[in-house]
């Protein structure tokens, strides 16, 4: 009998703790989301590297620079013959004072037949930054710009003929 009841009490006293213990608390938070203006690209200009001439013999290269300055290098000869050089040129909008990010490819191919030239070093110069690199921040109006420069790998005899190719700008917010 002694048992029962010893068993009775420690039932009881596991069930009805005195001090009950809070396992757990609860706070409200508030949530929030602020929506801006979407980012826009227009191209108001695209990339040429005007005409020229290259050696048999020697290979060589066309930069253009973000300000316009073509150069060559090693076995090219600039002409001033049309098509002349360009920078491509583009504008950006979108939420005032937001700063963003140029993403362009490695390089790309100008193609005429079976003939390819390679473009590659591709740089920008964005007016709110004014040196080359790959971001910039639109103004209080919510506007930016940018050129476009870059290198024309050309090959020794290259074949006489224009040639083209596309390529694709993307901008985004930081």
């Amino acid at each position: 009998m002694r048992k029962i009841i010893l068993s009775i009490v420690v039932i009881a006293a596991i069930s009805f703790p005195a001090n009950r213990i809070m396992a757990q608390a609860t706070v409200t938070t508030a949530g929030a989301a602020n929506i801006v203006t979407p980012i826009a690209l227009e191209e108001t200009s695209s990339l040429s590297f005007g005409t020229m001439s290259v050696l048999s013999i020697t290979p060589g290269t066309c930069i253009l620079s973000t300000s316009g300055l073509r150069t060559q290098t090693a076995g090219v000869n600039l002409s001033s013959a049309t098509p002349i050089s360009k920078n491509a040129a583009y504008n950006v909008t979108g939420a005032v004072s937001t700063a963003y990010a140029v993403n362009l490819p490695a390089s790309f191919d100008v193609i005429n037949g079976s003939e390819s030239m390679t473009v590659d070093a591709l740089k920008v110069k964005t007016t709110s930054s004014g040196v080359d690199g790959l971001t910039g921040t639109l103004s209080a109006t919510g506007t930016d710009n940018f050129t476009l420069g870059g290198t024309l790998n050309v090959k020794a005899a290259q074949i006489a003929k224009l040639y083209t190719g596309s390529f694709d700008v993307t901008v985004a917010y930081n």
